[in-house]
């Protein structure tokens, strides 16, 4: 792109950073989500909608002279990357749609960038060198058309859209190309909607869709649709509610049934604990390979997907459903000195936790498969299972939200 006049100070003008200023900065690496480092007089600056390496102009957008880090976005990319790609979104980039980071950044490239954050995390919090491959998950087209869950604001003047970055403006869309098509078909975006509240579009594999979900309105009064998931031979189906939690990419719910099989090796006859267990994915998998000589444990806080998973799992009777916190059911199992040969959990983006994880370890499953949507938080829950007695075994990342930063993990601990 061509310079072009501004008032921008130098990358050595000795004055502290606030709002409204720009300054021309060198980027440096990616950071956990979905932002650069730059420096400006010792100080870090997270950048949004640059790469590393590129010289650009970043307009600061949160922070004060005195603060010990601001934010930016590239509004001007002065030395562009290779990595760079036009966002194939119009309401992609600096001040626009909130919803995706990495739209300018070409789809290997986000792979390699998503695999470096989940390496530095676990450098820095686990204290483990790793080689991390993030593996594409089929169902999307070159990152794009494969969101098949959308929670949309509406705005002031009953448009729909979404949020920009850390705010509660609306950037009205007709249109969003990481949603599959049905989602874009449904007529959202040609409906005049209550203003200032929300709608979710959900496409459900095993349902007819779209299903419009206006908000507010709680997982007890949305409707119930149904999923599909095949994994190899293996497939269920799955009623999840309109407003519960579901894997948004088409493909990711049959990756990570596969993976997590794949590590934990069931085998008849075993117990096995679901923790977090959602609507019952990974126990009805685990139910099918322990069979009836075995058990399967799925537990779960939130009653209404536990009112689902009872349905889901009621053709494998030897699996039990228990709704409560994780980490005070395990403490429950651990003063009735149950134990466990596996165990799977997937817990929510802040992780177990410690607590979770002693009582976990006290149960001394012989293999611990854990889904992970946020490396940071796995990395925390993997030094407190190395206190506990745990290594790391193996681990896996896979690309299932493409064009953000978010990526997901199956990793596997043994004793």
């Amino acid at each position: 792109m061509p310079e072009r006049p501004h008032p921008t100070r130098p990358e050595d003008a000795p004055v502290g950073l606030e709002p409204g200023d720009e300054v021309v900065l060198r980027i440096g690496p990616v950071a956990h989500g979905g932002h650069f480092v730059a420096r400006h007089e010792g100080r870090v600056v997270f950048v949004r909608h640059a790469l590393p390496g590129e010289r650009v102009r970043v307009l600061v957008t949160e922070g004060r002279p005195g603060d010990r880090y601001v934010r930016g976005d590239a509004i001007e990319v002065l030395e562009p990357s290779a990595d760079r790609v036009t966002p194939p979104c119009a309401s992609s980039g600096p001040g626009r749609c909130g919803g995706c980071d990495f739209q300018h950044v070409a789809p290997g490239a986000q792979r390699r960038l998503k695999a470096a954050v989940v390496r530095e995390q676990f450098a820095r919090l686990a204290h483990l060198d790793l080689e991390v491959l993030v593996e594409p998950v089929p169902g999307d087209h070159h990152g794009l058309g494969w969101r098949t869950r959308v929670e949309f604001a509406v705005d002031e003047r009953g448009a729909v859209g979404l949020r920009k970055h850390r705010s509660h403006d609306v950037v009205a869309l007709d249109r969003c190309p990481i949603a599959v098509d049905a989602v874009n078909a449904s007529g959202v975006f040609d409906t005049d909607w209550r203003p200032d509240t929300g709608v979710d579009v959900v496409v459900p594999s095993g349902s007819v869709g779209p299903v419009l979900v206006p908000i507010p309105s709680g997982e007890d009064d949305a409707p119930r649709v149904r999923e599909r998931v095949v994994a190899g031979d293996w497939s269920a189906e799955f009623e999840v509610s309109g407003r519960g939690f579901w894997q948004v990419h088409p493909g990711a719910a049959g990756t990570f049934v596969g993976a997590v099989l794949d590590v934990l090796t069931p085998k008849p006859g075993q117990r096995v604990l679901d923790l977090y267990a959602g609507v019952g994915l990974f126990a009805a998998a685990l139910a099918e390979s322990v069979g009836p000589r075995g058990a399967v444990l799925a537990v779960e806080s939130d009653h209404v997907a536990m009112e689902c998973a009872a349905a889901n799992l009621a053709r494998w009777p030897w699996v039990e459903t228990r709704v409560g916190r994780v980490d005070r059911v395990l403490g429950s199992l651990v003063r009735q000195r149950v134990t466990a040969d596996l165990a799977v959990l997937d817990p929510p983006r802040s992780g177990a936790g410690r607590r979770a994880i002693a009582h976990l370890a006290d149960l001394a499953p012989q293999r611990l498969a854990y889904v992970a949507c946020d490396p940071a938080a796995l990395a925390r829950d993997t030094a407190y299972l190395q206190d506990a007695g745990y290594r790391l075994r193996s681990l896996r990342a896979f690309d299932a939200f493409p064009m953000t930063h978010h990526v997901e993990c199956v990793a596997l601990f043994t004793p």
